[in-house]
């Protein structure tokens, strides 16, 4: 599982009682690292504190829901109605307030992890159309026209994160977190030169776009051609 938390004491006392408790935990202080891990490791939980230092943890967390479907339990000092509502509204599963003791924090993940144990995750389907393209999430295959479309891993990270959301302006700073796993500075070409070589390979050009659209000044979008 994978604890986002960055008060070191608390983050080293959690991750004792956890493993003591036969969990395999992976722990990191910043958003940018969650996000990251969560990309590669394919953690089976999440256990985010949203008092983080270079992102809150709500953006963080629909960062997340962008990228992965894992259960996540908020564990945070925030007990107001309106932090629990809208942590559950962005992606949550579970909150929890500080203090707790690490069995309580237990019983949370033991019940969560037993919902979701052997259900299918319909937040986003494994197979998202379109227009002519076909994004299997599950595979990380993609199909335009039904021929394949050969993509670098980060080429169908960025494609997938916008065709979860067709139709949607995704801003430029929203999108390098994401798929990147780190800070925008605002004047990193990366994106520019992704969505370059993404358009190349499904046959467009920004010029005359088809699918992947440039919202000068804001971000992207992708479409189904009209």
């Amino acid at each position: 599982m994978l604890l986002v938390e960055d008060d070191p004491v608390v983050q080293a006392a959690l991750v004792h009682a956890l493993t003591d408790l036969g969990h395999d935990v992976c722990a990191v202080g910043t958003a940018v690292a969650a996000l990251r891990e969560a990309g590669t490791r394919e953690p089976d939980l999440v256990i985010l504190d949203l008092g983080l230092p270079d992102l809150d943890g709500v953006a963080a967390l629909r960062m997340l829901r962008g990228i992965s479907d894992v259960p996540v339990i908020i564990a945070t000092a925030r007990g107001g109605e309106s932090s629990v509502v809208g942590s559950l509204n962005a992606g949550a599963d579970d909150y929890i307030v500080k203090p707790f003791s690490a069995e309580h924090l237990a019983a949370r993940i033991n019940a969560l992890l037993r919902r979701t144990a052997g259900s299918a995750r319909t937040d986003h389907p494994d197979l998202v159309t379109v227009g002519e393209l076909r994004v299997d999430l599950a595979q990380r295959q993609v199909f335009r026209a039904d021929q394949p479309v050969a993509l670098s891993r980060r080429e169908f990270d960025l494609l997938a994160y916008l065709a979860r959301r067709p139709n949607r302006v995704v801003p430029r700073r929203e999108l390098f977190q994401a798929v990147w796993g780190q800070p925008y500075l605002g004047d990193d070409k990366t994106i520019d030169v992704h969505v370059s070589w993404l358009r190349s390979k499904l046959g467009e050009t920004a010029a005359k776009p088809r699918h992947l659209h440039t919202v000068r000044g804001v971000g992207f979008k992708l479409v189904a051609p009209e």
